[in-house]
Order: structure tokens, then C-alpha cells, then sequence
């Protein structure tokens, strides 16, 4: 139960999987949780990503009981936005039918608020896509993001996407067979390798096809040497999203910066934070790899409450 403060904060935390929709008073209690499908706009169309925030949002408040007008502030952390100049007034325009106090941005936003807590230093996000975010004394930089087409390096989009061309490499002999072959055959249940053209050419959406980067990294775990090296390959590749974004904050080579971490790669465990870790040492020697302290959702509350002044204390938020 509440002690008292009336505050109400709305965090919205997109992605190209899923979207999550957390409520929590001023006290950090949570009022309303509501985990909807992916809001990719260039996966789903614009008018169902109305759609989605506009049902969402109804949801949330339906369950703690509320109207809009009780939500103090909330804000919308949403996969491409920022991207395409031409959308900026329609993105940025999403929530204003929905709450009177609502605010839009990227996703970016989300995971940098809750891994880092709202304190300097950078942020790496490597869900469906990849991208990078960071603040340093009152500047903000963002690094990565460019989408599946030619980036989102490190992402698992592009952990599939390799993995893919490493079982085609291994099923016509480019590469020794490894784990990952069969581990392949086996999740699409083909006798002909072949097939699995037909597959991903079927059913090719960008967050389903996001999913076999588990293959990848169960593979590794089952001894692929070559598999364990795409997981090597993304920690360098996100390492590169944190360096950019530190050349662009002009951070001193051997600043102490926190980089921490978000998104379902990182699910890969050591194999993963290993090799990012010993990237960063080469390419950011004061960077200090910290676990995340909260996630994207509860940063996207963190956030609303920060635009309008507040500071959540998120570590009650579930006690």
C-alpha cells in the first residue's frame, strides 16, 4: 500500500519482441503490469502501433483502477523512433489522444534508465536489434540502432542471421559440421537442408526469425567452437556501439565509465559478458562492465518521473 505520495508513473518500455506497460505509484509500488506483442512500427504498421499503445494503456489503468488524467507523467520508449525525420510529429504525437502528460522516445531511453539507474555512463541494449546510449555530464549520445538491413551488429537478429549462414556453410561443406547443424535440422524439422529456405523465406519476420539466436548460443554451449565465435563476434561488435558512443560524449580514453547492459543476447550468460569485457578492455581501458540494476520497464518509469523532476526508489517498487 502507498504511504501517501498521489504520484502516478506510467513507464512504456517498446521492443522489437515485446512491449511491457508498468504503473507505479510515487512511492515505487507497483499498481499495473501489461506485457503486449512487439511495436517495430516497420513490422507491424503505424496504425497498429496506435493501436497497441491506445490498448495498453487502457489495460494498465484498468487495472489499478485509474483514468488518464490520474497518471502524473508517463513516457513511451519506442523501437525506431528518432530514425525517420518525416514520422517524428506522428511518433511524438502517439500518446497525446491516450494521456494528457505523456511523452515519446527511443528504447534506447528505457534501458539506459534502468540499467545505469539514471547515472552516467553507457548503455547497451542487444535485443531483436542493437543500439547504444549514453549520457555524460548533462550530454547524451546514441551509437547502433541503423536496423536489420546493414546493422544492429551484436543483435539477435544479426546472431541469427549469422548462425543461419553458419549452418548453410556447415550443411554444403564450407564448414566441419558442428553442433549447430543438427541443432538446426532439428528446430525446423527438415530431412532436406535445403528447406530451410523455404522456411525463413515464409516466415521471415524480424522478431521470430530474432529467436533462433538461441540455437547459436545453445550450440556453444554444447561445444561449437564456431558458434561460441559468433558469440565472441558480438561482444566485439557491441563493445564498437560503446566506443562510439563515447567518442561522440569526447570521454577521455581512460575515463571511468559504467557500461551496463540490456536485452535477451545477453541471455547467453559468460560467453557473451566475457568477450564484451575483454573488448571493452582494448577499446575503452577505464570502462567498468556492471550488471544491470533494474530493467527497461522499470526504467521507463524511472524516466517519466524524472521529466517532470521525481526520483523513484525502484528498489521498493517490489519489495
Amino acid at each position: 500500500m502507498s504511504s501517501g505520495n498521489h504520484a502516478v508513473y506510467l513507464g512504456i518500455d517498446g521492443g522489437g519482441t515485446k512491449t511491457s506497460f508498468l504503473l507505479l505509484d510515487g512511492d515505487g509500488a507497483l499498481l499495473a503490469r501489461h506485457v503486449s506483442t512487439t511495436s517495430y512500427y516497420l513490422e507491424i504498421g503505424f496504425d497498429a502501433l496506435r493501436a497497441l499503445l491506445r490498448d495498453g494503456v487502457a489495460e494498465a489503468l484498468r487495472q489499478a483502477g485509474l483514468t488518464p488524467p490520474a497518471v502524473t507523467s508517463a513516457f513511451a520508449g519506442l523501437p525506431a523512433h528518432g530514425e525517420d525525420s518525416s514520422l517524428l510529429p506522428a511518433f511524438d504525437a502517439l500518446l497525446a489522444d491516450v494521456l494528457p502528460r505523456g511523452r515519446v522516445g527511443n528504447d534506447m531511453i528505457c534501458s539506459w534508465a534502468g540499467s545505469l539507474g539514471g547515472q552516467d555512463g553507457i548503455s547497451l541494449v542487444a535485443g531483436t536489434g542493437s543500439i547504444a546510449y549514453g549520457e555524460w555530464q548533462g550530454r547524451g549520445a546514441r551509437s547502433g540502432g541503423w536496423g536489420e538491413v546493414f546493422g544492429d551488429e551484436g543483435s539477435a537478429y544479426w546472431l541469427a542471421r549469422e548462425g543461419l549462414a553458419l549452418f548453410s556453410r556447415m550443411a554444403d561443406g564450407r564448414a566441419e559440421p558442428g553442433p549447430l547443424l543438427g541443432r538446426m535440422r532439428q528446430h525446423f524439422g527438415v530431412t532436406h537442408d535445403l528447406d530451410v529456405c523455404a522456411a525463413i523465406n515464409g516466415t521471415a519476420a524480424r522478431s521470430r526469425l530474432a529467436q533462433l539466436a538461441r540455437l547459436v548460443s545453445t550450440a556453444a554451449a554444447d561445444g561449437d567452437t564456431q558458434a561460441a565465435a559468433l558469440l565472441t563476434r558480438a561482444g566485439d561488435e557491441l563493445a564498437a556501439l560503446a566506443l562510439g558512443v563515447a567518442r561522440q560524449l569526447a570521454l577521455p580514453r581512460d575515463a571511468r565509465v559504467e557500461v551496463s547492459y540490456t536485452g535477451g543476447v545477453f541471455e547467453a550468460g559468460e560467453s557473451v559478458t566475457d568477450a564484451l569485457r575483454a573488448a571493452l578492455a582494448r577499446v575503452l581501458p577505464g570502462a567498468a562492465l556492471t550488471a544491470p540494476r533494474f530493467g527497461p520497464e522499470l526504467g521507463a518509469a524511472m524516466y517519466a518521473a524524472r521529466l517532470v523532476g521525481a526520483r523513484l526508489k525502484p528498489a521498493a517498487a517490489f519489495a
